[in-house]
């Protein structure tokens, strides 16, 4: 049997690999040498954006995924999921819910069915499992809220675990606010910062547990890689900021002013419920498994992430 915890070619299927970071992902892993199977609703479409990738079609929700998508894989990525930064409604919120814990469901339930199965699930997760929580210093093994958006990390990660069951080591990643220009927070900022409109949000004192993408890639193929990535992982930088902090630290990179204040509701009804939670809420996140575990941030600093991601 091979050793699945240090750096080799493996065949790694993925699932959301058609989203920001999905895609970073499995073209990081092609890249290092590992095979790389997809699962997505339209397999044509996703070939033409990810060519080395092995595309199978897969309704999340509605069904286990096909059996010949497992041959031969040694670790499963599971990152799919309905956006959550848009105008909530229950509609959108059911889709949210079972985009998460239905499809990761049937994930799981194939996997169980299988002969041979991988050995690692990697599976998405977040930090609003905390909720609001102020300034308080949050480690994975601090409680859990019971908002909405909770329940559904938790459902979500419950799915995942299931896999144990079943002889899969599993590492849930509970990601922040993944900061990339092409998409995300960042990008709902950049217009009104740029326009010299950006300050904090609702009085700012909330924490922003961010992360780079280039981290959040690299703590996902860290987990791929290690035995000590097991149950919740936190995947935010080492150094949260306040939602003040960030804004002064984006008008800064923009050189634009950034001390107009903007009321969390004007953030609920220019771009609806679920990126004014984001905005309002905050968790001071500190990311304790993966460093004490060898970890190693490309960007722990807010500024050289800016710096980076809009220099």
């Amino acid at each position: 049997m091979p050793d699945l915890n240090s750096p080799r070619q493996r065949r790694i299927l993925v699932t959301g690999g058609t989203g920001l970071i999905g895609s970073t992902l499995c073209n990081a892993l092609i890249d290092r040498g590992d095979a790389v199977v997809g699962l997505t609703r339209d397999p044509a479409r996703a070939s033409k954006t990810l060519p080395r990738v092995e595309w199978h079609g897969w309704e999340a929700v509605r069904e286990r995924p096909p059996r010949e998508a497992f041959a031969g894989v040694d670790a499963v990525v599971n990152l799919a999921g309905e956006p959550i930064n848009q105008r909530w409604n229950d509609e959108v919120r059911d889709r949210i819910a079972r985009s998460r814990i239905k499809a990761t469901k049937n994930l799981v339930d194939k996997i169980s069915a299988l002969d041979e199965r991988p050995k690692i699930l990697i599976s998405g997760s977040a930090i609003g499992i905390y909720g609001d929580r102020g300034d308080e210093l949050l480690y994975e093994d601090a409680a859990v809220a019971d908002d909405f958006l909770a329940r559904v990390v938790l459902g979500w990660e419950d799915a995942a675990r299931s896999a144990e069951e079943h002889g899969l080591r599993v590492a849930m990643i509970r990601s922040g606010h993944v900061l990339d220009s092409r998409g995300g927070l960042l990008k709902e900022l950049l217009l009104p910062f740029k326009m010299g409109v950006g300050g904090p949000i609702a009085g700012g004192k909330q924490y922003m547990s961010w992360i780079h993408y280039h981290d959040e890639v690299g703590i996902l193929l860290w987990a791929l890689d290690n035995e000590a990535a097991d149950g919740p992982v936190n995947a935010t930088a080492p150094n949260p900021v306040t939602n003040k902090e960030f804004s002064k630290a984006l008008g800064k990179e923009l050189g634009r002013p950034s001390i107009l204040p903007l009321p969390g509701f004007a953030i609920d009804i220019v771009k609806g419920g679920g990126v004014g939670h984001a905005a309002r809420e905050g968790q001071r996140v500190f990311p304790k498994k993966a460093t004490d575990n060898g970890y190693e941030f490309k960007q722990p600093e807010l500024a050289g992430a800016l710096a980076n991601l809009l220099g």
